[in-house]
């Protein structure tokens, strides 16, 4: 009998993560066969967990979002210990405007029908709500802004609920460059004016996907904090996609947080590519720049990129440039299932971090970000 790589990964258990994980002795749930340390699941528990780039399922099909959550998804979102959660795609082109309607529509609608597992967000204290309610918040946002064809859209946009907005893509748009643009303009003055927009009805600012130049500028023009909600270091990887110790400064020194993905190509360059990995990123920023200005942004749902269809996984790799550089697999290994947080708060306490800074990192850095962009 043929087994899905989520049974297999489960039925494994802690033999894929770290030694310390390994020899902990507690169940989040006996369904997976994961163990954690009876410390890791308490901070995670107690903690406002805030993934601030992670689409509710990457399976944009009405084939998915037209049924309702199946009942194994809604017991491991409620598993999983993650608060709230950044939906958010990317879009782009003429007919952006269009794509994003029909994006909030549908996804908007999708977590209203499903109000037993999932609540919308307008300020953070709806995610506060949702920790409370045993309920996971969905902060609606899109990974480009080209949907603003005038700086007046961004408030119209943020009244039918968007609270966060990545201003370009990989690619050069009327707002600025990509990261993955041969040359890199910076931020253009409809961008600037986009931009004081978004300052003036309290939506968050990102520029993960954003060209260094095009990073910069955006963090010097902004007069509120803003967010690089799932990059890495390009200290520890050279890679188009990730920031310069020079932007993650930069972005420090304003108040903005920094979300680490968990995107394979983008944490190290060689196999196996495991949470140890991971964390040497929030290690990086924590040494550069403090303790204040770093988060999780894994950049994937809760099962991964590896485990989508192959007509997905094949046309979600076909949609970017040779210069991604994927490898056979996506995902970081041991950090592409539900119960990641887990192991992520494991591995930061075999690290030495103290519960305060393993809070911060899960969720307490964003939450200072997101009230003070959107209010409490």
């Amino acid at each position: 009998m043929l087994i899905s790589r989520r049974q297999a990964l489960c039925g494994a258990g802690a033999a894929l993560a770290a030694p310390y994980v390994a020899r902990a002795g507690f169940q989040v749930s006996p369904a997976t066969g994961r163990s954690y340390s009876k410390r890791a699941i308490e901070l995670v528990r107690s903690a406002v967990v805030i993934d601030m780039l992670a689409p509710i399922k990457i399976d944009f099909e009405p084939e998915f979002y037209a049924k309702p959550l199946s009942d194994t998804a809604a017991a491991d979102f409620r598993a999983s210990g993650i608060t709230a959660i950044h939906h958010a795609i990317g879009i782009g082109g003429p007919t952006a405007r269009e794509q994003a309607l029909s994006f909030f529509a549908i996804w908007g609608n999708y977590v209203a029908r499903n109000s037993h597992v999932f609540t919308g967000v307008d300020k953070f204290a709806d995610i506060l709500r949702a920790k409370k309610n045993g309920r996971v918040a969905v902060i609606m946002g899109l990974q480009n802004a080209d949907h603003f064809l005038r700086p007046a859209d961004v408030k119209s946009f943020y009244e039918i609920g968007q609270r966060c907005a990545q201003l370009t893509y990989n690619s050069q748009n009327r707002i600025g460059s990509g990261s993955t643009d041969r040359v890199d303009g910076g931020v253009s003055d409809f961008g600037a004016e986009i931009i004081k927009a978004m300052n003036d009805v309290g939506m968050l600012v990102d520029v993960s996907h954003s060209g260094d130049r095009t990073t910069l500028d955006a963090i010097a023009i902004s007069t509120k904090p803003i967010a690089i909600t799932h990059s890495n270091c390009r200290a520890l990887i050279e890679h188009p996609r990730v920031k310069t110790d020079e932007a993650i400064k930069a972005l420090a020194a304003k108040g903005g947080v920094m979300g680490i993905t968990g995107v394979r190509n983008f944490v190290s360059k060689t196999d196996p590519t495991t949470i140890v990995n991971y964390a040497d990123h929030i290690d990086h920023v924590v040494k550069l720049v403090g303790i204040d200005h770093v988060g999780i942004g894994t950049d994937s749902d809760l099962y991964g990129y590896d485990d989508t269809s192959p007509e997905m996984n094949k046309m979600l790799r076909g949609a970017y440039k040779d210069s991604y550089a994927f490898r056979e697999k996506i995902d970081v290994d041991g950090f592409d299932h539900p119960l990641k947080m887990f192991d992520l708060a494991d591995e930061l306490i075999r690290r030495k971090y103290s519960d305060a800074n393993i809070r911060a990192v899960l969720g307490g850095n964003f939450q200072r970000l997101l009230t003070a962009t959107w209010g409490g």
